[in-house]
């Protein structure tokens, strides 16, 4: 691939303002986790309800997910973001000055954060309608690193919320926010190749079609396995190896640093390699890193390389799956980037959930960890049933110029 093409290819404004705009809304989203230690203390929440209030924006997430790539696909993608970047700014700005203090409205402040998490819908259809074929898993890869933004909530958050206090950082969080909001109207363009609206029972059409259901279990464990590290992590760190709140934030900032940054990585590979051989090896990475952290080893510098190298994984993986999607499903793409986005929210609810439930049933995170590595190997298994019939059909060289 020439970089001086690619420059020359599609629309760069269009290209960067969605990875930010994206990346600043996976920082909200996510929000809570890393801020959990402290609304838990301060609110003397059970711990029953810690992981519900972790979870419950990635419930959300997926709950409005198909929604919102229902509307990309039907009205223009540049609108239908900066509206649903204006509803999180203003959850915030009401969420600082109550001065929320209570478990219900943080659940509250949790469901309405999950909006911020459908930013996938709006960036990639976005992004992706101004690239040709060859160039998709390179752009979905740069627009999907967007949860690098889970990096910032898990570095800052926590740092912030020590000197001033937990509600201090929704205010925080806005400033950032309206910038984005503000680059995105500037810079951010609707591709004039936009497929023709289809009909809301298409969409059902499209979800019967089993190549969509293997997508979405690819991206519910790849992204989804991210989402659920960052927010959990944290929790992990400080509650299984009595680290601080502060130093349990850096360790997971740089172990989701890893899943993020790499994501575009993980395009590149499936551009240059192919999006089957790609997610193969990564998925087989993953299972392995999982499985070794999954004993509660007593050494925490090797638990942080595990996780850093298996969440890397998980990171290249989520790119290699979008440089297959948009071929699969050329007229279907933001209908199909819900869905499959709303698995990945899902699957981070899941993974999530499973973590929380395997520390109070068994006070260890051994299970939650063991999850991640059975459904990799879930994945290899999918991967090899289907490699072939995608090589000589939709995925054949007859059709397209990418490396499938």
């Amino acid at each position: 691939m020439s970089f001086s093409r690619f420059l020359k290819t599609g629309h760069i404004g269009t290209l960067i303002s969605s990875f930010i705009y994206s990346d600043m809304s996976f920082m909200v989203w996510i929000m809570l986790g890393p801020l959990a230690v402290y609304i838990s203390l301060d609110l003397e929440l059970t711990e029953a309800q810690q992981y519900t209030m972790v979870t419950l924006p990635l419930l959300a997430g997926v709950l409005f997910r198909i929604p919102m790539g229902i509307l990309v696909d039907r009205f223009a993608p540049k609108q239908t973001g900066m509206i649903a970047q204006a509803i999180v700014i203003v959850v915030l700005f009401f969420a600082y000055i109550s001065n929320v203090d209570s478990i219900a409205g943080i659940y509250v402040v949790g469901l309405a954060l999950g909006l911020a998490g459908t930013s996938m819908a709006v960036a990639l259809p976005l992004s992706s309608r101004w690239y040709p074929d060859e160039y998709q898993g390179v752009v979905l890869g740069i627009a999907g690193a967007a949860s690098s933004g889970t990096v910032f909530a898990a570095a800052f958050a926590p740092m912030l919320a020590e000197a001033y206090g937990w509600r201090s950082v929704f205010g925080f969080a806005i400033i950032p926010l309206l910038v984005t909001l503000v680059l995105f109207y500037y810079l951010a363009r609707d591709s004039h190749d936009r497929p023709q609206p289809q009909k809301i029972g298409h969409y059902w059409h499209v979800l019967g079609d089993v190549d969509s259901w293997w997508f979405m279990l690819f991206y519910g464990l790849t992204f989804g396995g991210v989402i659920a590290l960052s927010s959990v992590m944290v929790l992990y760190f400080h509650l299984q190896y009595g680290l601080e709140p502060v130093t349990a934030g850096y360790y997971t900032a740089a172990c989701i640093l890893a899943g993020t940054a790499l994501r575009p990585v993980g395009g590149w590979m499936a551009d240059r390699y192919g999006g089957i051989r790609s997610m193969q090896h990564l998925f087989a990475v993953t299972a392995v890193c999982m499985f070794v952290v999954s004993f509660s080893i007593p050494y925490t510098w090797l638990v942080v390389i595990l996780l850093i190298v298996g969440t890397a994984s998980l990171g290249m993986g989520s790119g290699a799956v979008f440089q297959l999607v948009p071929l699969r499903f050329r007229k279907e793409v933001g209908a199909v980037t819900g869905m499959v986005g709303a698995a990945g929210g899902l699957g981070g609810f899941f993974l999530a959930w499973f973590m929380g439930q395997s520390k109070q049933l068994t006070n260890d995170f051994s299970l939650g960890f063991f999850m991640f590595s059975i459904l990799s190997v879930l994945s290899l298994y999918g991967i090899h049933r289907v490699k072939s019939r995608w090589r000589t059909t939709w995925g054949s060289g007859a059709l397209t110029s990418a490396r499938v």
